[in-house]
């Protein structure tokens, strides 16, 4: 697998580049030049800068739709294809896909490149995979080794892009798992530097030593972008409902999208694309507060209707923006009030970036890597950890939701698991129909017996406090025999010594009495002192609730 590892993290940064390379081809035929979209949209006449993403967004959705013709046997996410797939990764259809993104970006559309640059080296990692058959739970590792390479080469971030798979998708660090994704990440990150013109994405200055009273406002940082990031969440969530919810075809939908990122970049030119060169010049020039929080404002409302359309495409990017932005009103909000003890507004415009992404993606780890391989600084480390963990611990106060499905799930599964843990009995009892008091006559028994395919009917006495059962054997016994002197009473046939389940017993040792018994269920008392008949309980119910416990994708 590591030799695997290694021949992925290198198609991974092939992936990455040949994506890079097809935007600036298609920007050297749209307008004769490539470079930043910013810069291009700046440059158009502004009928053009209106119309131009609307066309863009009719184009993908019409490749989107061509795209869903094609028949998907396996998981078209590479997220799912890792942790609830076998790996395998329909290439047409992902294409398709990938040309759409392809096309959504060059038109100006206010989305992250880097997903279907992952997307594309996790493909390209499956497609190996398949080639050399390898088996399912391999193949899975193999597509993830793709998706931490595609995240490294966009990102230059080896140490994040393999802890961003294993936070994110794979939920767990298991060294058997970890090492190669490492492996691909670091292969993908020098194949990167390798090529002419390598530059990392942003352009970091010198961060500041933070000293004393200050670590508290990179503190009041965290508070306020883990309070903010479950409403930019719910934005992007909505938008998607709205749209969906007009039941208009794909092309329409995605040319509505680009038709409202035409009207914001009207006046903000800067809402086009990923928001890289703005989060750049954000770090190395002055920025007035108006200015940032107008910017702001478009971009969330560009990237709300880019994504909430349909289009093709991350947010991992446009969040890194919201953070950076957000990070700047703070810091030029704490410069004006504390101008003599406060760092420059970058400083705050960098942690920020770190603090919200850690908020939206529920992976405070792997933010605070990212933005630390990005500076290079140790000095950014205390403001950062201290950001991203309390913005990751009040957004999830606040909801629980993230960036991605997968997480949202993973959370959910486990505090179910939780709750599995601690369940007792008295949850799954069910009502027992085959009850008779101990003076009850025998033909009540027979009658009981032909109603109910049970072995068992329990007796229980005036109070209610069960004594044992009686046996559909030992009735058939008597029934067979041609002469009986007399009619035998509930209390002869009754067996005392009886299996059976109290109120407060847990899982595990309700499992061990279900393993000696040989019936579907067991009576269950209120407690051995007070064995008060409150029901029972089915083997099937408490087998299905062991294995939801014990299997987390069927939680």
């Amino acid at each position: 697998m590591l030799l695997w590892a290694v021949v992925v993290g290198f198609l991974g940064a092939l992936a990455t580049i040949s994506f890079r390379e097809s935007i600036r081809g298609l920007q050297w035929t749209l307008v004769g030049h490539s470079g930043s979209l910013v810069e291009m949209g700046r440059a158009l006449p502004w009928p053009v800068r209106l119309a131009l993403p609307a066309v863009g967004g009719i184009a993908a959705g019409l490749v989107l739709m061509l795209a869903r013709r094609s028949t998907v046997g396996a998981s078209s996410d590479y997220m799912e294809a890792i942790a609830i797939g076998d790996g395998r990764i329909p290439v047409r259809f992902n294409l398709l896909r990938i040309f759409s993104s392809l096309l959504s970006i060059v038109s100006g559309g206010s989305i992250g490149r880097e997903g279907s640059m992952v997307q594309l080296s996790a493909t390209c990692a499956s497609i190996v995979g398949r080639l050399m058959h390898l088996d399912p739970t391999r193949l899975r590792l193999l597509v993830a080794c793709g998706a931490a390479a595609g995240i490294t080469s966009a990102y230059n971030a080896p140490i994040a892009g393999a802890f961003f798979v294993t936070e994110i998708v794979l939920g767990s660090l298991a060294m058997e798992n970890f090492g190669p994704l490492v492996v691909a990440s670091v292969v993908a990150n020098i194949t990167m530097r390798e090529f002419p013109g390598y530059r990392p994405t942003y352009e970091m200055p010198s961060f500041p030593t933070i000293f004393g009273p200050e670590v508290a406002l990179f503190v009041g940082l965290g508070i306020l972008a883990g309070l903010c990031a479950p409403y930019y969440l719910r934005l992007l969530e909505q938008s998607k409902q709205r749209f969906t919810a007009t039941g208009w075809p794909l092309p329409i939908r995605l040319g509505v999208g680009g038709a409202i990122v035409g009207v914001c970049s009207i006046w903000v030119p800067e809402v086009w694309g990923n928001g890289y060169s703005v989060v750049n010049s954000m770090l190395h020039n002055p920025w007035t507060w108006s200015a940032v929080l107008v910017v702001l404002l478009l971009k969330i409302v560009a990237t709300a209707a880019t994504t909430g359309s349909g289009a093709v495409g991350g947010v991992f990017t446009p969040t890194l923006f919201v953070g950076a932005a957000l990070g700047t009103l703070f810091g030029q909000s704490m410069h004006w009030l504390f101008p003599a003890s406060t760092s420059a507004p970058f400083a705050y415009s960098i942690v920020g970036m770190g603090a919200f992404l850690a908020a939206t993606t529920s992976a405070p780890l792997m933010a605070i890597l990212m933005i630390f391989e990005m500076t290079l600084s140790y000095q950014v480390m205390l403001p950062l950890m201290l950001s991203c963990v309390v913005a990751y611990f009040v957004a999830r106060l606040i909801d629980e939701r993230s960036m991605y499905e997968i997480t949202v799930k993973r959370h959910r599964d486990a505090r179910e698991r939780v709750l599995l843990r601690g369940t007792q009995m008295r949850a799954l009892i069910k009502p027992a129909e085959t009850v008779l008091e101990l003076d009850a006559p025998f033909e009540d028994v027979t009658r009981m017996f032909v109603r109910h395919p049970v072995k068992y009917v329990y007796v229980v006495d005036h109070a209610q406090r069960f004594c044992g059962v009686v046996a559909l054997q030992d009735v058939t016994s008597i029934l067979v025999e041609e002469t009986r002197p007399h009619t035998p009473t509930i209390a002869a046939l009754l067996r005392e010594r009886f299996d059976f389940l109290t109120a407060g017993m847990s899982m595990s040792e309700a499992l061990q009495l279900f393993l000696a018994h040989q019936g579907e269920r067991l009576p269950v008392v209120e407690s051995r002192e007070n064995p008060v008949l409150l029901g029972v309980v089915y083997k099937s119910l408490l087998l299905e609730a062991y294995v939801r416990l014990s299997t987390p994708d069927l939680v």
